[in-house]
């Protein structure tokens, strides 16, 4: 039974209460940030905890003055922070440009032991920032790229299609946890336990899944995983998880000078220090949503808890409610499957961009286009028009919900 003494998460108003943005007006209408997969809000503890490091603790790494010696600390704090984040070790978080770059340059270490006929298994479902750095190793050094498709009624991966895909040749499976277009929450555990049995690495690119499901790198028993803090409250900056034993092994291109020892010898050039202190500071945000818990992960898988059970409402409404507009098509899977609180719509007679500017004038912001999904949109035929996109975030409320249906219902009928 639960603790009924212990502190509940934190209500909307005071976390609406936590971002300054929120105060934006357009054309006289308050504004609703309804694009949380292209990039949330920052809280002001965020900020202040930036401008901090830039104000009192600028300098560069691995020096004996005492502000570089901050910078330091500041570093691995943040480290130990996202390792607790992600369910890891400290040693094994990686920060970077973003996602992609991390990405790229894994990629290529990687692909120095491997050699033409080896093969990676992508998915139709993923970002390209997780299918070009691996299927552009089919140019530079021969390696087979086997795609997985998945079901355009659904937005779901087609499970016998991955295991066929999967084989004595594969050297990696890469896989994204959930969909940027589509909300699909994939069974990525289940993904790494067929390539491991298959001798083969695992990369999970967790940019759309980890501002929704909270990250457990161990639970999923993946080799290496990816995620963007700007996509959960913090600043651009990439971060990337990998078992020690690999980080301390791949043959990443690196200065002769830099350190050879892991996580810093993944790590290229002069960080942004100030964007490694926000990234910590925004998880230490979500985990104070929901005070009084023992510790920063059980903070967080409560609030993770909570704030999704919240959007899933909210998703659950948009999607009936758009699912009653006779020109609106919703894709992905229905609010009764796995999913995140994304979802993405199209309006028969409007491109996806009219529909965006259309909501914009009401206050609305929503992004529109494939969102780097490309084959997602290829393969439901939108390639043209492209996709609306709706995403909430722990700060939308169920009154922008309903002025985001009042506002596609009012669209002019082509």
């Amino acid at each position: 039974m639960r603790d009924t003494t212990t502190p509940a998460v934190a209500d909307l108003a005071t976390i609406q209460d936590a971002f300054p943005a929120l105060g934006r007006h357009h054309r006289g209408h308050p504004v609703a940030f309804l694009d949380g997969p292209g990039g949330t809000q920052v809280p002001q503890v965020v900020v202040e905890a930036m401008v901090d490091y830039l104000t009192h603790h600028n300098a560069n790494t691995h020096w004996a003055y005492p502000t570089s010696e901050e910078t330091d600390d500041v570093v691995l704090q943040a480290r130990e922070v996202v390792a607790e984040f992600l369910n890891g070790r400290a040693e094994e978080v990686v920060f970077g440009q973003n996602m992609t770059t991390l990405t790229f340059h894994l990629a290529r270490g990687l692909a120095r032991e491997w050699g033409p006929g080896d093969e990676v298994v992508v998915t139709d479902l993923d970002h390209h920032a997780n299918r070009a750095p691996w299927t552009v190793l089919a140019e530079e050094r021969g390696i087979v790229i086997r795609s997985v498709p998945f079901n355009p009624a659904t937005g779901e991966l087609i499970w016998e299609a991955l295991e066929r895909s999967i084989g004595p040749r594969t050297r990696l499976l890469a896989i994204g946890a959930a969909s940027n277009a589509l909300g699909t929450v994939s069974d990525v555990r289940r993904a790494c336990a067929l390539a491991r049995a298959a001798g083969a690495l695992s990369f999970v690119d967790g940019v759309h899944s980890a501002p929704h499901l909270l990250p457990d790198v161990a639970l999923i028993g993946c080799d290496f995983f990816a995620c963007s803090p700007y996509k959960f409250y913090g600043p651009h900056l990439g971060v990337l998880w990998g078992r020690g034993d690999l980080l301390g092994a791949v043959q990443v291109p690196r200065l002769a000078p830099a350190p050879d020892t892991a996580p810093e010898r993944l790590e290229t050039g002069t960080l942004s220090h100030e964007a490694i202190a926000g990234a910590a500071a925004a998880i230490r945000f979500l985990g104070d949503l929901a005070p009084g818990r023992a510790t920063l992960r059980e903070a967080l898988r409560d609030s993770y808890a909570i704030l999704h059970a919240r959007a899933a409402a909210q998703v659950r409404r948009t999607w009936e409610g758009l699912s009653a507009l006779s020109a609106v098509t919703v894709y992905g899977p229905g609010p009764d499957r796995p999913r995140t609180s994304t979802i993405g719509f199209t309006v028969a007679g409007h491109a996806s961009e009219a529909v965006a500017r259309w909501l914009v004038e009401r206050g609305l912001f929503l992004s529109h286009g494939d969102f780097y999904a490309a084959t997602v949109l290829e393969r439901l035929g939108l390639e043209t028009e492209g996709l609306v996109r709706v995403g909430y975030s722990c700060y939308n409320s169920d009154e922008e919900v309903e002025r985001l249906l009042e506002a596609v219902a009012a669209l002019p009928t082509v």
